[in-house]
């Protein structure tokens, strides 16, 4: 039996109640760029739990050589550790051992005699299998919602009236996709395209996990929805944000998406980092409402000149002044760009639309402040799983009950500390990497049922080339199971 262990305010308590969860310690079924998973001691109140641990994580090649994995440990300071690791070739064995105060702990160590290589082009599963072994869950209710309205699509009928509706180069962006035999296909219209790299990523990383079916769509690579309610026809178009006088189809943002498959490479700032580089509980950040960002909408400026009148409450400003140019003497100064990380010595912060939804609502729920959110009518994908006054605080739209809801929060730290810790909880269970990957194959499995038309690959589309790693044996699974 596993003793227990005195912490540094001598309080007995069961390593047993320490707690081992998340994707990374399956490798084998779930395969993102990079993995991870969790050890949480909440409940005994570990300030520094890190402290404590000592976690491997290594493995082995086929020819027997130690595979290169990079670790990185993030310690939220409250008691939880997020452990991710990047594997850069093809293992066919990996170790996963945690030990606290020199005991192991959870299920450790954790063995997985399976290809677990992240870069190598083998789809292994469909799309049903996929759900099970990712733990997908159900359908997400925006996917549900979503498709309401599309009882079918027929391309047939409306993929000309599509692109000759939205072809408009100087102010509309599109991609076109079909997905045949696991392989993708594209044509783009618009001036500005680039941001097809995007939703080329995401698409490609699936196809190299799942056998994804023959599919056609539209994604709309600006950010303000193309199927309006007020227009004669529907459109089923893939949109990074929605909003409540449009039919758009919901999915992930770019941000969130790129954060997701670049978790441990290119980006700074995803999910996971924003959590493990807080410096400031919540007890030591200040109680005042902190804010950056350009003026690309009206109430921002209202929040700018509130600010000036009760700077006690507020640390706001601009950094970049483009639409309301003009107004700069009277909103101004623009401050310079801070770190996201050090948006988080403040308790409070405000998700305020831009052109439309605030795109880094999810990095702060996941830095552990309390959000303040004005209505709106933009959305992401998520959205409709929030609670107001339980995930986070909802404002009117012009701002005027803000300055009566940050009293609240200050007369009702714990209550606040409450709300800000349910948005946190709420980013773990619904915006992490397992959970976008996951959405985006819902959101193609519940096209795949709505599609009545032929899929094949149209005149003007081009290949958008998938990427392996030269390493990769994709018969190794295989072949062991031949041995086994």
């Amino acid at each position: 039996m596993k003793h227990p262990f005195i912490n540094s305010e001598k309080q007995a308590f069961d390593l047993r109640q320490i707690k081992i969860w998340g994707p990374g310690l399956e490798p084998q079924n779930i395969v993102m760029p990079a993995r991870y998973f969790f050890i949480d001691a909440t409940n005994v109140h570990f300030n520094r739990l890190a402290d404590y641990l000592s976690i491997v994580v290594d493995g082995t090649t086929v020819q027997k050589r130690p595979c290169r994995i990079w670790t990185n440990i993030l310690d939220r300071k409250d008691g939880l550790v997020i452990v991710r690791y990047k594997i850069y070739e093809q293992c066919t064995y990996l170790k996963i051992i945690v030990h606290f105060d020199g005991n192991l702990v959870g299920n450790s160590p954790y063995i997985i005699n399976e290809n677990v290589s992240p870069e190598c082009n083998c789809p292994r599963q469909n799309i049903t299998e996929f759900i099970k072994k990712w733990h997908c869950g159900k359908v997400p209710r925006q996917i549900n919602s979503d498709f309401l309205v599309f009882k079918t699509i027929d391309w047939n009928h409306i993929r000309k009236r599509i692109i000759d509706n939205f072809d408009k180069p100087h102010s509309i962006s599109l991609c076109h996709y079909v997905v045949k035999q696991n392989s993708i296909f594209r044509k783009c219209y618009g001036k500005y395209v680039g941001f097809n790299m995007f939703s080329d990523a995401i698409l490609l990383s699936l196809a190299k996990k799942v056998n994804l079916p023959d599919l056609e769509f539209f994604v709309n690579l600006g950010d303000w929805p193309l199927s309006l309610k007020s227009s004669s026809d529907i459109y089923p178009i893939f949109s990074w944000c929605g909003s409540d006088d449009s039919y758009d189809i919901v999915m992930p943002t770019y941000q969130l998406t790129e954060a997701s498959l670049e978790n441990m490479g290119r980006v700074m700032l995803d999910m996971l980092s924003v959590q493990g580089n807080v410096e400031d509980v919540w007890e030591q950040r200040q109680p005042r409402l902190f804010w950056r960002g350009r003026d690309s909408n009206r109430y921002r400026l209202d929040l700018i000149k509130l600010s000036k009148r009760y700077p006690n409450l507020f640390n706001v400003s601009l950094t970049n002044f483009f639409f309301h140019k003009e107004e700069e003497h009277i909103y101004g100064p623009k401050s310079d760009h801070v770190s996201f990380f050090d948006f988080f010595r403040f308790k409070y912060q405000i998700a305020i639309d831009g052109t439309v939804a605030p795109y880094r609502m999810p990095f702060l729920f996941g830095g552990g402040s309390l959000i303040f959110k004005p209505h709106s009518k933009y959305y992401e994908h998520f959205y409709k799983d929030l609670e107001p006054n339980y995930h986070y605080v909802p404002l009117n739209e012009d701002l005027s009950d803000l300055l009566e809801k940050l009293h609240w929060a200050q007369e009702n730290d714990s209550k606040a500390k409450e709300i800000a810790s349910n948005g946190q909880k709420f980013a773990n269970k619904h915006l992490l990497p397992q959970h976008i990957f996951c959405y985006h194959i819902h959101l193609l499995n519940e096209l795949r049922k709505k599609i009545t038309s032929k899929v094949d690959i149209l005149e003007g589309m081009e290949y958008v080339e998938q990427k392996s790693d030269a390493q990769c044996d994709c018969s190794m699974e295989s072949r062991k199971k031949d041995e086994l």
